[in-house]
């Protein structure tokens, strides 16, 4: 008789990620970005909820936000407007730099910009500031989750990339630069100019630059996990 295999929690997890190192197909892969069925668009809006949610919880927890937050926390701070609004303006913005990059949005592009300000201005309302040091910690771990639940779906979708990253990969199409060397520069100038104008820079924004790609990983295996291709 052969010895029982025994499957521990870190086992699982490594063969969860070993097939997430792409955007899977699922059953509700749209075949067309402009084309939705409504399990993608479902998976489109609801993923785009969950990633803002994130994002609210991450601000809420006030150790530090992700890189285009903190612009758009100290946007807020400078003009008045609300942190939603800030978002929203962010988003158009580097949409408008698609165009001389020759980028064609899609509905993801135009859904991203729409639910996320909504969801991180109704969540970053709701969501009860924490009394204490680890209830902020706690907060900030489950709002990176979050985000990488919310990715695994909206990028399943197929519905196309939002403003950031169509901006990215317009910038490596016409440069020929490596998308991680253009990323990183991006991320770099928007978090030291959101910084300049009074945006909340921690350890929460290094710790989401830590664990968001095994937190977005994670994602993309759940989601492969419970709507494989039919």
């Amino acid at each position: 008789m052969q010895p029982a295999t025994i499957v521990t929690t870190r086992d699982r997890i490594r063969l969860l990620l070993r097939g997430s190192r792409t955007v899977p197909q699922t059953r509700w892969t749209a075949e067309s970005t402009w084309s939705p069925s409504p399990s993608s668009f479902a998976a489109l809006i609801g993923g785009l909820w969950l990633f803002g949610t994130g994002e609210a919880m991450l601000l809420t927890a006030n150790l530090g936000a992700t890189p285009w937050s903190v612009l758009a926390q100290g946007l807020s701070r400078h003009t008045g407007i609300t942190i939603g609004w800030a978002t929203f303006v962010v988003s158009v913005f580097v949409l408008l730099l698609w165009i001389p990059l020759r980028q064609r949005p899609g509905l993801g592009t135009v859904s991203n910009i729409v639910v996320i300000a909504i969801a991180i201005q109704v969540m970053y309302d709701i969501v009860p500031t924490p009394t204490s040091i680890l209830m902020r910690i706690a907060l900030m771990l489950v709002g990176i989750t979050i985000i990488g639940l919310g990715s695994g779906f909206y990028l399943t979708a197929g519905h196309g990339p939002g403003p950031r990253d169509g901006w990215m990969t317009g910038l490596h199409r016409v440069t020929g630069r490596p998308v991680g060397q253009i990323r990183m520069a991006i991320e770099v100038t928007v978090l030291i100019v959101g910084w300049f104008l009074g945006g909340t820079v921690g350890v929460g924004t290094a710790l989401f630059a830590l664990l968001i790609g095994q937190s977005v990983a994670m994602g993309l295996a759940f989601v492969r996990r419970i709507a494989p291709t039919a």
